[in-house]
């Protein structure tokens, strides 16, 4: 049976990202690895960690999917001088502009300028949800008590506490970054797999339809 490896939060930790891809044993020509998003901010080498998401995809056309996460669409409107430029800073983005060698006082035509725009075009180009028959993978969760094709993408980059603590069945078991946890986070309807990478835990792969760990 064909197997999708799931991925958590990275968050700019390329070593344990490296690691983990290592312990895999994912088949290239049936399998399918999907990232959950958050791949920038806090870490030591965000910039390295799209630059890895890249290089797979094109190294494996069709057998890749990376998720949009909270801190791609903060990190995408800083470089645009948007409204949330502020709480990208302040929550783990100066790691990412060091990263990029971008100052934090840069004005938008060098932020611009700095980041390379393959990776500019990878952000931009990040899908927000995969789904097969029976799993529905999205970087912070979904609404309860609304069906997954009317969810809204803020809720499906932001929500927390109202999806984690649901028992609703959405017809779908939900797989979910965002909210880290000591362990793989295990419900009937929903399984969480950010455990906190950034923060000195382990980076989760989950391993579906199995229902099987891979851990770095």
């Amino acid at each position: 049976m064909n197997r999708i490896f799931v991925v958590g939060d990275i968050h700019g930790c390329i070593d344990k990202a490296q690691k983990l891809l290592s312990k895999i044993p994912i088949r290239w020509d049936r399998d399918m690895l999907v990232f959950l998003g958050d791949y920038v901010d806090r870490g030591p080498d965000p910039a390295g960690v799209v630059q890895l998401m890249i290089e797979l995809g094109s190294e494996h056309p069709g057998r890749v999917v990376c998720l949009k996460g909270n801190h791609e669409v903060m990190f995408l409107d800083y470089l645009k001088g948007g409204p949330l430029s502020s709480a990208f800073v302040n929550f783990g983005g100066m790691d990412t502009l060091k990263s990029y060698g971008i100052s934090a006082n840069s004005d938008v035509q060098e932020r611009t300028h700095l980041i390379p725009f393959s990776h500019f075009q990878f952000i931009q180009s990040l899908p927000i949800s995969f789904e097969t028959q029976k799993f529905f993978m999205v970087h912070a969760g979904v609404k309860p008590g609304i069906p997954l094709h009317k969810q809204k993408e803020e809720d499906m980059l932001w929500i927390r506490h109202e999806f984690i603590k649901s028992e609703y069945d959405w017809g779908k078991r939900i797989i979910f970054g965002h909210t880290p946890f000591d362990s793989p986070f295990i419900m009937p309807n929903k399984i969480g797999i950010d455990t906190g990478a950034v923060y000195g835990g382990r980076l989760t792969c989950l391993v579906i339809p199995d229902i099987d760990f891979v851990f770095a």
